[in-house]
């Protein structure tokens, strides 16, 4: 856009605030969203707004439509979810479950046992033997409790536990920008 428009953007995003204040004073929900929709989409494409605060207002647009539109935030979740099961079916779970190996001593009344599990071996082979059912049953309760914040207790490769990680961090978020969303268009 040209520099004319700069002024402007400026100038309006504080009065889309005021209106929308105005608004929800008035116990108007949807006109107060469709003035924080227009204050956010100025401040977004203002140029004076620091880059920082743009790139994460356009986060938060391409994400969940500022918290308003619940469809884009569940698609994304979805979209998200899909993915981890994929890289967690073709990267993330080990070529066989490791077994763990115990061995003892007895020396007198006493009992020494060691427990050895080894380290998950990474998949091998091509990839249309890992897309196998069992490994799509693992995987999705894998992805399912990553987005509630819980450690699935599966043994993962290196890039499992990393693709886990990720996305303890992120399908969360996205379920809570759903939840945002979904709980905004009830109250409206």
């Amino acid at each position: 856009m040209s520099v004319g428009h700069r002024p402007v953007r400026a100038a309006l995003a504080p009065v889309y605030r005021q209106l929308r204040k105005a608004f929800e004073d008035g116990k108007d929900e949807p006109g107060a969203a469709d003035f924080y929709y227009g204050e956010m989409e100025m401040r977004r494409h203002d140029p004076s707004t620091p880059r920082a605060e743009r790139a994460l207002i356009a986060a938060y647009w391409a994400l969940s439509g500022y918290g308003l539109r619940a469809s884009r935030a569940l698609g994304r979740l979805l979209a998200a979810m899909t993915v981890t099961v994929l890289a967690m079916m073709l990267w993330g779970l080990p070529q066989d479950d490791p077994k763990s190996q115990s061995t003892g001593t007895l020396t007198g009344r006493t009992i020494a046992m060691t427990t050895d599990t080894p380290d998950p071996a990474h998949p091998n082979g091509p990839y249309a033997q890992r897309m196998s059912t069992g490994r799509f049953e693992k995987s999705m309760r894998v992805v399912i409790n990553s987005v509630v914040f819980r450690s699935s207790g599966q043994d993962l490769t290196t890039a499992g536990t990393c693709t886990e990680t990720a996305s303890r961090l992120v399908e969360p978020a996205l379920l809570g920008l759903a939840v945002l969303a979904v709980r905004g268009r009830v109250k409206r």
